[in-house]
């Protein structure tokens, strides 16, 4: 014997407690994203290594030794990589990776891979990595092409500055 199940028509007062609870979800589910985010970049912002949050590449994934031998920025590739001052470093090839191996002082960017500008205030910002520049043998990179302008008015004053700041500010 079967049963048949009539067509039931919900209350709108139902309608409206589902929907609340489902926003409720919705909205307790964005605060826990955004706490993880902000607990991964106040983790970040003490590290003396500029690195992606998700996969903590250094520089962004681009060759270190490219902006020398190449004079262009390059990315890396997964296949050719070091691990190197908290940070994973890409390379272009096995002759790069063991070229940065060797000597990763020589390759790595100054201030950790933060912007040299931001750095000569006091502060550590991000960087574009196509915005950079080799001074006396050292690589310096900033935060974009306003800023890259602005401290190339007055490059050996900036550094000046920056190398004055740094050891206070990597471990921020």
């Amino acid at each position: 014997m079967r049963t048949r199940i009539k067509n039931r028509q919900i209350h709108p007062k139902t309608k409206l407690m589902k929907s609340s609870q489902t926003l409720r979800r919705l909205l307790l589910a964005a605060i826990a994203g955004i706490a993880v985010v902000f607990a991964i970049s106040e983790a970040q912002a003490g590290s003396p290594i500029n690195k992606t949050t998700f996969g903590g590449l250094a520089l962004k994934g681009y060759d270190p030794v490219s902006y020398f031998e190449g004079g262009k920025p390059v990315e890396g590739s997964k296949e050719f990589t070091h691990s190197w001052g908290g940070a994973t470093w890409r390379f272009t090839s096995a002759a790069h990776r063991d070229a940065f191996v060797k000597s990763p002082e020589k390759y790595a960017p100054q201030y950790g891979g933060y912007c040299a500008w931001a750095a000569s205030d006091g502060k550590k910002a991000d960087i574009d990595p196509s915005n950079w520049r080799i001074v006396d043998g050292k690589l310096y990179l900033n935060y974009n092409d306003s800023i890259q302008k602005k401290w190339e008015a007055d490059i050996p004053g900036f550094i000046t500055k920056a190398d004055a700041q740094w050891p206070s500010l990597k471990n921020k």
